[in-house]
């Protein structure tokens, strides 16, 4: 039993003896061995059947257990009684043929000879299936922690699920964890260096891709790990589902080569499927490292894409329709710029190509691995850099599309130079005259006359000057000082005389010359007494 032991059974065996657990597996392994020679207490005995017991529920713990069960029926098959204490339910030919019964009887589910089972149990699956994980561009696998282990119903829980797992940590691991141990802003730690759990369905005939189970919860080392959200539901009246995708529980291992870790996952069982779960040591991968891995596989020849496109190219004798020149673009459809490193999907029947780096990029923030052009699978594995593209890419730096010829030659497709139409002389004047036609010929405004009103004249000289003004300008009141200063209108006061700041005026805007006014104010003090014209008020 001791020598089918994995190295992480191993080291919790030597960790409860109190024994050195470091090293690799055949010196854990000769450890053990050592103790059942030199010390093996009842305590380390029933660990030894414990561990056995939880890696091969199916099988009996010694052969010594099974030469006991098959004496026990070849017993009851000659007397012809069947024992009280065993009403399992086996057929009536594996009680008369006990040679019959293999490891899917019901005897054979637990390492007890007497059971009182009423019903058979169903068919248990194999403990470890041949089940392969689909490999992920982003981690490399560095080791094997737990192999994949079904995931299989017990007759005990009838709803849900539940089974524990242990590993154990080497100490090269641990240090491999820990150098690679990143803090990030929030007391948050990143590792370059994962423990990594993965589900999938126990199915052995293709890579399965990662896959939950219903109702999954996980407790590693007793500590509930969250899960990623639910998915958007495709369609109305359809359960929704996590997305499957591999899950780091590195923030709850403990980092330890002398304590084990263990994991609780509880599940609900459904009709049909079995599932799997494994557990690895992987490194995490950048989109940079990925494209040199792609860039080290080499360039496809250009020759393939031009046999391609001959093949695209060639006439159907059955069509009516012939396509003589296919056009392609040398922008990515990604990131709407130039190509720098054109690859596309060897599963894609397409001709256009996408930018490496960009898609990398894009993958490595929510891997999807969907092609941008044609929407069909592309993997990383399934990525080619065209090497006509890149001769194309080499040669054309100016242009943004290309058409290939039916002999797989290409040429490019530069815009046409539209030829700009200069007017002639005789346009722009034609529309001149018509602006102006439109515009009547105005004098400047400096020219325009200004209406001026006096209030010296007489009402002889209104009569006079009524017929050269306009009529509906001769009735013009200013009220405000500050309009009559703006129109350059002439005030009087009694008191005092304003003269304002006018421009020149013409003499035409005057009806009699100057000289003819008689000064107004030297008549008037002329008639005031003297003894009135020494007072102040008329200085």
């Amino acid at each position: 039993m001791v020598s089918s032991f994995r190295v992480s059974e191993l080291q919790v065996l030597l960790g409860f003896a109190g024994r050195n657990k470091s090293g690799r597996k055949h010196e854990l392994l000769l450890r053990a061995l050592h103790l059942l020679k030199s010390d093996c207490s009842p305590a380390v005995q029933i660990k030894i059947k414990e561990l056995y017991r939880r890696r091969y529920p199916r099988t009996f713990e010694s052969l010594t257990e099974l030469s006991n069960i098959k004496s026990y029926f070849q017993t009851e098959d000659r007397s012809a009684v069947v024992s009280p204490d065993l009403s399992f339910g086996a057929s009536p030919s594996d009680l008369v043929h006990p040679h019959l019964v293999t490891c899917d009887s019901p005897v054979f589910h637990d390492s007890k000879p007497r059971m009182n089972m009423q019903q058979p149990s169903p068919l248990m699956p194999p403990v470890h299936p041949d089940v392969q994980m689909k490999p992920l561009p982003f981690y490399d696998v560095l080791d094997v922690l737990i192999k994949p282990s079904s995931l299989g119903p017990s007759t005990v829980q009838r709803f849900h699920q539940e089974k524990y797992f242990i590993f154990a940590l080497t100490p090269q691991q641990v240090r491999e964890v820990c150098i690679s141990r990143d803090f990030l802003p929030g007391g948050r730690r990143d590792y370059m260096v994962q423990i990594q759990l993965r589900f999938c369905l126990s199915e052995t005939s293709c890579p399965q891709e990662d896959n939950y189970p219903n109702s999954l919860c996980i407790k590693v080392n007793g500590k509930l790990f969250p899960l990623p959200g639910y998915a958007p539901p495709p369609k109305n009246g359809v359960e929704q589902k996590r997305p499957g995708r591999p899950l780091n529980i590195t923030s709850l291992v403990r980092l330890s080569s002398a304590v084990p870790n263990q994991i609780s996952v509880t599940w609900a069982p459904e009709i049909g499927k079995t599932y799997s779960m494994s557990v690895y040591l992987v490194r995490q991968l950048t989109s940079p490292l990925l494209l040199q891995r792609l860039r080290m596989k080499g360039i496809r020849n250009p020759d393939h894409s031009r046999a391609l496109i001959k093949e695209k190219l060639t006439a159907d004798p059955d069509s009516e329709i012939a396509t003589t020149s296919l056009r392609v673009s040398l922008i990515c459809p990604l990131g709407k710029m130039r190509l720098t490193v054109p690859c596309r999907a060897v599963t894609c029947s397409h001709l256009q190509c996408f930018d490496a780096a960009l898609y990398l990029q894009m993958n490595e923030k929510k891997p999807t691995w969907i092609c941008p052009v044609c929407d069909k699978k592309a993997t990383y594995e399934s990525l080619i850099i065209d090497g006509l593209f890149m001769e194309i890419l080499n040669d054309c730096t100016d242009v943004d599309e290309i058409k290939f010829q039916e002999d797989g030659t290409w040429c490019p497709m530069r815009p046409k130079k539209e030829a700009l139409k200069v007017s002639s002389p005789c346009i722009p004047k034609i529309e001149l005259n018509k602006i102006c036609s439109m515009v009547p010929h105005t004098e400047p405004s400096s020219t325009k006359k200004a209406d001026v009103i006096d209030l010296t004249l007489e009402s002889s000289s209104d009569d006079e000057a009524e017929p050269d003004l306009p009529l509906k300008k001769r009735c013009v009141y200013m009220s405000k000082p500050e309009e009559i200063h703006s129109k350059g209108v002439l005030t009087y006061q009694p008191s005092t005389v304003r003269v304002p700041n006018v421009q020149a005026l013409d003499a035409s805007y005057l009806t009699s010359p100057i000289a003819d006014y008689v000064p107004f104010h030297h008549s008037t003090l002329s008639t005031i007494p003297t003894d009135m014209q020494s007072m102040p008020l008329f200085l």
